[in-house]
């Protein structure tokens, strides 16, 4: 049976809610076995979509229309201008053929596909700043890898390294469980300072990321490793913050 709040559920997944909505739901689902099947359901279907998703390709003779047509055009005024082709055949290929893939593949990209970078960008700028707002910074508190990295794999998607940098001053602090792109990320939290460094990891996808980003104060850098994606944000300086993610780059997932 679905709970009353399987509406907010799905928008939350969507990216849809703003930070302090956000916040409610997410205590919701630490506490609501249905609603937190209700987000792996949809996580599963849109991964099944992106790895599983087909298409039709248009016919030889089709491609072969649409080529000689735009042939013909090459030298008129405006594109595909005077474009209305009469054969009942070459209409009923693009009915039968392209239009339906079309509205298909972009059906696949604007619900499935995940977030644009904007949109993974307020995703981790919303839960960085709801980790200092909300006094939910740390799940487990620890200075000690093999204490963080094991607490993980019972709590978010993946396991990321939590390895302590005290020569470098990035302490690490311990780590909590967050929600970015849809997913159970890992946060392993890092001190450098008086500066909170949350790095997130999740499930490799083909979401776009941003390289290095700057936003309202706060820095952002992104990278992939193996099966891995990450996002380091603070507001530190910039090359401070790129410091730490060389360091980690260096560490085995």
């Amino acid at each position: 049976m679905l709970c009353n709040e399987a509406q907010r559920v799905q928008a939350y997944f969507d990216g849809e809610l703003d930070a302090g909505a956000s916040a409610v739901i997410e205590q919701h689902l630490a506490h609501c076995a249905a609603c937190a099947a209700l987000i792996r359901d949809l996580q599963s279907t849109r991964d099944a979509i992106r790895e599983e998703g087909s298409y039709d390709r248009a016919s030889p003779k089709l491609r072969s229309q649409v080529s000689d047509l735009l042939d013909r055009e090459t030298g008129k005024s405006g594109f595909l201008s005077g474009f209305v082709p009469r054969d009942k055949a070459f209409w009923l290929g693009m009915a039968t053929g392209i239009v339906p893939t079309a509205l298909a593949a972009a059906l696949v990209f604007f619900v499935y596909l995940g977030p644009t970078p904007d949109r993974l960008t307020a995703d981790l700028m919303s839960a960085h700043l709801r980790s200092l707002v909300a006094n939910h910074l740390i799940d487990v508190a620890s200075s000690d890898q093999h204490t963080v990295k094991p607490w993980f794999a019972g709590h978010a998607d993946v396991s990321p390294p939590a390895v302590d940098f005290p020569k470098e001053n990035y302490r690490l602090v311990g780590g909590r469980a967050d929600y970015v792109d849809g997913r159970r990320a890992a946060v392993v939290v890092y001190r450098h300072g008086a500066h909170v460094i949350n790095v997130f990891a999740w499930p490799q996808s083909g979401s776009s990321m941003p390289d290095i980003l700057t936003r309202d104060g706060y820095h952002i850098a992104c990278w992939k490793n193996g099966d891995l994606a990450f996002c380091a944000v603070s507001d530190t300086a910039l090359d401070e913050l790129l410091a730490l993610t060389r360091l980690l780059k260096d560490v085995k997932a």
